[in-house]
Formats: C-alpha cells, structure tokens, sequence
C-alpha cells in the first residue's frame, strides 16, 4: 500500500500538467469518516491491480489535507496500520474539474452515489458507484452502480476484493478493511441495527484469514475513543469535525457534536462564533446535533437550531418538532443564546442519517411555494422503531433497521476464495 499511495503522489506531481496524462480517482464522501478514507484507498488499490489501462488510478480523500485532523479516529487508523498521512492525496491537491474540462478524468464515487451540487458539474465523469446509502442516482448505462444497504461500505468493497483479487490482500489492508466494518457496524452487535449477515460474514472472512487482526472489542473501542476525542479544538473545527451540508433556497448545515449541548452552549462567546461560520462558509441555518452517553452507557441526544433569521429557525424548529417519520420526541429547554433555539432528543435511534430527510423535505416545501405545511415526509414509509433496542455505546448509528432477506455471500463461498489465495499472502 505505501508503495502505491507514494507513486500514486509520484504520478500526480509527475503528469497533472502533461496533456494526455488521464486519471481514475477514486472518490469517497465529503464527510471523509472512516469507512469513506479505507473504501477510498483500498478500492483504488484494489483497481490498480486488477484493471489494464493508461489512466492512473488515485484515491482521493474528499476533505482538504488541513482538516484531516478533525477526522481523529482515521489519523488513529491510520497511525495503527502504520501509513503516513503524508502519503495520502486531499481535494485540494488535484483539481477535479480541470481535470474533467480537458477529458482527463474518471470518477469513482465510493460511500456516496450522488454527487453534492458543488460538484454537479462533475457527473458526466462518472464510471461506477459503490454505496450502501439509500440509492439517488438516476440510472444510466454508462455508470456502473452497486447500491447495497449494509452496515459499512467497505463490506462490499471487500466482497469485491475476495471476489476479484484476494491475493492482493495482505495484513495491513485487511485491518483496515476490518477496522471499518467493526467501527461501522458498532462492533457488530446487533442491537445496534447496523449490522446485516454480509457485514458479519466479511469480518469472519477477514479474522479466518488474518487470525492476527486485533479483537474486535478492542479495535471498535479504541476507534471509538479517538472518534469522540475533541480536545483542543475550537468551536469551528468541532462543527467541521462530523458535518454534511444540504442546500435549497437555504443553505443548511448539520454537525454532530460529541460533548453536551449544555457545555458546548456555554461559551459566553459561542453566538458570535456560530455567526462566524455561517458567514465564513455561506450557511443560512446550522442544525448541532449532540450525543454523550450517560454513565451506564446509554446514549442521549440533543438538537439545536441557529440561525440570525428568526423567520428560518422558528420554521425549522416547528419543522422538526412536528416530524413524524421518524418522530424526534423534541423538548425544548431554555437556552443562553437568544439565536439558539435547544431541545432534549427523546428518540436516541434517531441520528442524523434519519433528520437529514427531514431536512430535505423541509426545504423542499419552502422552496416549493414559500409556505410550510405538515412535517410529514411526503410518500415516503413510516418506520417501525419499536422493534429496535436502544442502541448501546455508539454516537453514529447513522443507518436504520434493516429486514431480513438482505442478498448476501456464503461463508463457504467466502473461504472457498480465501482458500485459494497464494501460500505468500
């Protein structure tokens, strides 16, 4: 892997201004979590070993390299499998859309299969989408899309792996590929409603074959630990740390905060900084979402809405505390900040992946006729959360209860590949 990722760097210093150098980047989502980075770098690499062609296969990590250090628990990761961050490759090291203007340019899209409106332009760049999202892309014949809702994105990168090239992989990138299925799949327990059969499949392949991997307890808790460590940053890198971004006739952003919304509120000076994010970064309206844990493990949430337009977060907070699908279960408490409106969040399965819907349905009745009606998120299914546990020991559960009769692998089909794997490996 480092061999790859520094002639990856050799190639892009070497040929981004010679003419008919063209490049396959590998693109994973904004958010760059762990799951996005390994989905990334593994599928890029697991490209340039297997596909014969004269374009130059380049992960690309979709943060600028200044904020990796928000993204704690992959600079762990990455410190534990022992791969220099220098090695790595940030949007702001290789311009996209240039690249796409001169017909230079091929784009995989791995933990995401739209591309945000800021990259729009990009679509027709396109070739083949991995994701376990639900599915927005339009289909086409000219882009390849594997859309399956399982707990990590990287289990269906692996899948490919063990399916295509298992003898590439070796004990560095098969903890990485294992870190990012643990850590998504909330150590892999059940009551979590992350994890489905391949997920658990996959991490069984890769302990069978790597019986050196770290337990998984272990690596999902020191995972977790460096996810949730937030010392020494400020209020900008906080919100920048764990933050997607929606746009409409407003733009809104939605952070994840890992402390309480009573100690993040606190700062005599917090609305003046709030203030300045939003101006420095063109947002109309920030949603924070918190989650801390109480001392036996059980998860709390809280929300707030800010914005200097009382019109706009009096509209969003009436928005959210009617929401039906899934119901918040809001209470406001007083804030100290007259521009933050603050609420206990009853239901605690409900994570940002469930109120970004809501967001978007929002905006989408206010860009309609200007006028908000019921919070009721039009057609789409009411989810059945009763059946769920509470989830233990997670701040992410971003992904919702899955049925059962999800497609997936065989055990013996999976060890039947590895099985065949070079005595080297």
């Amino acid at each position: 892997m480092e061999e790859f990722l520094s002639s990856c760097r050799r190639a892009v210093k070497g040929n981004l201004d010679q003419a008919g150098s063209a490049f396959h980047v590998v693109l994973g989502n904004e958010a760059c979590d762990v799951d996005s980075m390994v989905c990334a770098l593994t599928y890029a690499y697991f490209l340039s070993k297997t596909v014969h062609s004269e374009m130059l296969v380049l992960p690309l990590l979709n943060i600028r390299q200044s904020d990796l250090v928000l993204r704690s628990d992959n600079v762990f990761l990455l410190r534990q499998v022992v791969l220099s961050p220098d090695l790595l490759l940030f949007r702001d090291q290789l311009d996209l859309k240039a690249l796409h203007r001169a017909g230079r340019l091929q784009l995989t899209l791995v933990d995401h299969n739209v591309l945000p409106s800021s990259d729009s332009d990009l679509e027709g760049a396109v070739v083949e989408v991995i994701d376990h999202h639900q599915q927005e892309r339009e289909p086409s014949t000219s882009c390849l899309v594997t859309v399956e809702m399982v707990g990590s994105c990287t289990t269906l990168v692996t899948e490919r792996i063990i399916q295509k090239a298992p003898e590439i992989l070796d004990q560095q990138i098969a903890q990485l590929l294992y870190a990012a299925v643990v850590l998504d799949c909330v150590n892999m327990a059940p009551a979590a409603g992350k994890v489905t059969p391949k997920d658990s499949q996959i991490a069984a392949a890769l302990e069978a074959r790597f019986p050196a991997l770290p337990p998984r307890g272990t690596l999902f808790q020191t995972l977790q630990d460096a996810k949730f460590d937030v010392s020494g940053l400020n209020t900008e890198q906080m919100l920048l740390k764990d933050m997607k971004a929606v746009s409409g006739s407003l733009n809104v952003a939605v952070s994840v905060l890992y402390i309480t919304l009573q100690d993040f509120l606190q700062g005599a000076e917090l609305e003046a900084e709030l203030s300045d994010f939003c101006l420095k970064f063109g947002y109309d309206l920030l949603l924070l979402m918190t989650i801390s844990f109480t001392e036996s493990k059980e998860p709390m949430r809280e929300l707030a809405v800010f914005s200097h337009s009382a019109a706009c977060r009096q509209q969003a907070s009436l928005y959210l505390e009617q929401a039906r699908n899934p119901a918040l279960n809001l209470c406001p408490f007083s804030s100290p900040h007259s521009h933050v409106k603050a609420y206990k969040q009853g239901n605690t399965l409900a994570s940002r992946k469930k109120v970004l819907p809501i967001i978007k349905d929002f905006l989408k009745e206010r860009d309609g006729d200007g006028c908000l009606g019921d919070s009721r998120l039009g057609d789409m299914e009411e989810e059945d959360e009763s059946r769920v546990p509470p989830t233990p020991m997670n701040s992410l559960v971003e992904g919702c209860p899955l049925d059962g009769g999800l497609p997936h692998i065989s055990a013996q089909a999976l060890e039947e590949k590895f099985s065949s794997m070079t005595s080297d490996l």
